[in-house]
């Protein structure tokens, strides 16, 4: 049985969530159909991009993301305090990038001459638009109707494209961010499409590596990485760049067949800052999609009231 989106996503519980939308048709989402001897690799460029000018408008930070062939993997950020500096013309600008808004905001954006009455409805649509703004399910919507309109269209067909709603996943700490991250940035390699990360196409970590070798500070469109958060840092990702990249490398050779069990002894250090075994990391980052929550059971125990939940159904992470 489905449950409410509202016992899934909480921002009182935790900004970060695990989003991964599946390929309902036989067809490939991307990648290369043998059988039909067709390619879609192209549309891994059309779920890119729209994610990427998706969290421009949105305060939704995109973390990680990989596009496969029947499937995709987001780990995603709600920034209400991004939402909230917004003034009423910004917010209505970015809700408008993507929308046709009514006549009365037209007027309102041109500077129309308004009633008393007319201006306050304005500000109430833009207040409905800011909440939007920080909706994962909105973010969700926006990503997968278009795709399924412009692959039915090259399709020549009609229909439902994605396998029902989008499969969400609270991180409730650290330990979570941390696995879910990268599993999906592994995803490739663990599907032995790709040998490493940095051949990883159309994944968020061939996107930072890729900014490195530049010798540029970020990767556009991603939720940086800030380091330590007990230091006062701008908002972004709770690691070092560097410590969570060589975390990457070293999970994805674990997780080669032929190193399957061998642990090697130069352990990362966000792993050991994380409090994390090895032999328990690896486990988790083979079963990161079981479940709703993922967390410790301390984090899990204090988010079920935030879900509106009362039973643990979720990957329960070391809490030491």
């Amino acid at each position: 049985m489905t449950k409410a989106r509202s016992s899934l996503i909480s921002i009182d519980a935790t900004p970060y969530y695990h989003c991964v939308s599946r390929c309902v048709r036989r067809s490939f989402l991307c990648g290369v159909d043998e059988s039909a001897g067709k390619s879609f690799e192209h549309r891994r460029g059309w779920i890119e991009k729209r994610l990427l000018a998706l969290s421009q408008a949105f305060c939704v930070d995109v973390c990680a993301y990989a596009i496969m062939s029947n499937h995709y993997h987001v780990v995603l950020h709600i920034n209400t305090d991004k939402a909230n500096a917004l003034s009423p013309l910004e917010v209505a600008e970015r809700w408008l990038a993507f929308h046709q808004g009514p006549t009365l905001i037209q007027r309102w954006l041109q500077g129309g001459e308004l009633s008393d009455a007319e201006t306050a409805r304005c500000l109430e649509i833009v207040e409905c638009w800011r909440g939007r703004l920080t909706s994962i399910s909105w973010f969700m919507r926006l990503l997968n109707q278009h795709i399924a309109v412009e692959a039915n269209r090259e399709d020549e067909c009609t229909g439902h494209f994605w396998e029902g709603r989008f499969k969400s996943q609270a991180l409730l700490d650290e330990k979570a961010l941390a696995a879910a991250m990268a599993y999906v940035d592994l995803n490739p390699v663990r599907a032995a499409i790709a040998e490493t990360p940095e051949q990883s196409e159309h994944t968020s970590v061939k996107a930072r590596i890729e900014v490195l070798r530049k010798e540029q500070a970020t990767a556009p469109f991603l939720f940086p990485f800030v380091g330590n958060p007990r230091e006062k840092m701008p908002a972004g990702l709770p690691f070092r760049l560097m410590d969570y990249l060589e975390l990457v490398e070293w999970t994805g050779r674990q997780l080669r067949d032929d190193k399957f069990g061998h642990i090697d002894k130069a352990l990362p250090p966000l792993l050991e800052r994380l409090g994390l075994e090895p032999d328990s990391w690896l486990d988790t980052c083979t079963r990161i999609e079981r479940g709703n929550i993922i967390g410790t059971q301390t984090s899990i125990q204090a988010a079920l009231p935030h879900l509106k939940r009362r039973r643990i159904s979720g990957l329960r992470l070391p809490d030491h």
